[in-house]
């Protein structure tokens, strides 16, 4: 190593070249990384904009949407459930399959029921399992 860098011989020129050098990789280092910022949060805020112009154009369909007088007695038969006169409505309770409907709960017992459990690690299993899951649960 000594050798190597004994054989190294520095001009005033060349040492001039390397401070010049050092100089402007610290003066362009910070301006480079706020370039690189700006342009992040550019880009970001390009996304936002194209966001907000689908929900604008989203909106004035659904707006001209409700200017037509067959979209809007539609809706009123379906939300409202709004009727022309001398129209009969059936409300249909229950339309499920029987499949889908929830099974009848079984009668409770009248003894009681002891079950040797500890409830210590069943609620740590509890707790470790929701930390660990994936997806939450969706209310019903």
């Amino acid at each position: 190593m000594r050798e190597w860098t004994t054989g190294i011989r520095l001009s005033a020129f060349s040492v001039i070249m390397l401070s010049l050098v050092v100089l402007g990789a610290w003066v362009l280092v910070p301006t480079l990384g706020t370039f690189i910022d700006q342009r992040q949060k550019i880009a970001a805020l390009e996304a936002s904009v194209q966001v907000s112009e689908d929900e604008i154009a989203a909106l004035v369909t659904e707006r001209e949407r409700w200017n037509d007088p067959a979209y809007i007695t539609t809706q009123a038969r379906e939300r409202l459930y709004y009727v022309k006169p001398g129209e009969v409505v059936y409300l249909i309770d229950n339309d499920l399959d029987a499949s889908a409907l929830p099974r009848e709960q079984e009668p409770v017992s009248d003894t009681l029921e002891e079950k040797p459990a500890d409830w210590m690690p069943q609620l740590l299993r509890t707790v470790v399992a929701a930390g660990l899951s994936e997806t939450a649960a969706v209310a019903p």
